[in-house]
């Protein structure tokens, strides 16, 4: 039986741990066809992220062109853009109708505190989302108002989805939410808390770009936007309970993508 085909839009990590790589071991752990854009690259580990290359518009272009003349591809899933040409780029492709169920990770920040984006590059491409998938400090960044609470999570998605993107699902991973992981789903007219009981470990690297290409895969194998997202962070949970012993990396490490640690 041919697999599902996925796209995933994003920079490098030399590391493996996030990026293209990440996005590419969650579309094989999910039983999808994975293919790829490549955005930047970076010089990075699990102790933060040393340097990153943008690369032209143009070659953004030439790969997204050679990826969607050959290959039927189902979804597509974007990370870091860099610059806010090359979202113009992926935004002129979206805009057409060749990028189906778009799942917007606005990657803007690491977790070393590296800049990796700039928020007028992602809000060139939220008006074409199917789901954008902000952390709280996204979120804040494209809102320009605090999250920092569930209630600010709340108010965050529904304010994100009148700016284009049909569902926004606003993550709580670093929010205290009485041991549990909370992310904020909003769209479709209603807003749903998701839970699961917070993993306690260091291994997290990696977890929005994980968390965005599973959906990426569940809307392509026909999943309803709130189901695709309850299933990937059920996977995301398992990746993250499956590394907590690793150790990979002095800072934080990946994440358990394939379960080995089962």
């Amino acid at each position: 039986m041919t697999p599902t085909t996925v796209l995933t839009i994003a920079g490098s990590d030399s590391g493996g741990g996030a990026g293209i790589q990440a996005d590419l071991k969650v579309f094989a752990a999910l039983g999808a066809y994975g293919t790829s854009v490549l955005t930047a690259v970076t010089a990075q580990n699990t102790r933060g992220v040393d340097a990153v290359l943008p690369l032209p518009p143009r070659t953004v272009t030439e790969q997204l062109d050679s990826v969607l003349a050959d290959f039927a591809v189902r979804a597509v899933k974007t990370g870091m853009l860099g610059t806010p040409a090359v979202a113009d780029a992926v935004a002129e492709a979206a805009k057409a109708g060749r990028l189906p169920h778009l799942v917007v990770d606005p990657v803007l920040v690491a977790t070393s505190g590296h800049r990796l984006g700039v928020v007028a590059a992602v809000e060139r491409l939220l008006p074409y989302a199917q789901v954008a998938t902000p952390n709280c400090a996204e979120a804040a960044a494209l809102t320009g108002h605090p999250v920092t609470t569930v209630g600010e999570m709340v108010e965050a998605a529904q304010a994100l989805t009148a700016g284009g993107p049909k569902f926004v699902v606003v993550t709580g991973g670093d929010v205290d939410a009485d041991g549990e992981s909370v992310d904020v789903l909003a769209g479709g007219g209603t807003t749903t808390l998701l839970r699961a009981p917070r993993v306690d470990t260091r291994h997290s690297h990696g977890t929005g770009c994980s968390f965005s290409a599973a959906i990426a895969v569940r809307l392509a194998a026909g999943d309803p936007v709130p189901v695709a997202v309850a299933t990937a962070k059920e996977y995301v949970t398992r990746a993250l309970t499956g590394a907590r012993g690793w150790e990979l990396g002095a800072g934080r490490g990946p994440l358990d993508h394939f379960g080995w640690s089962r």
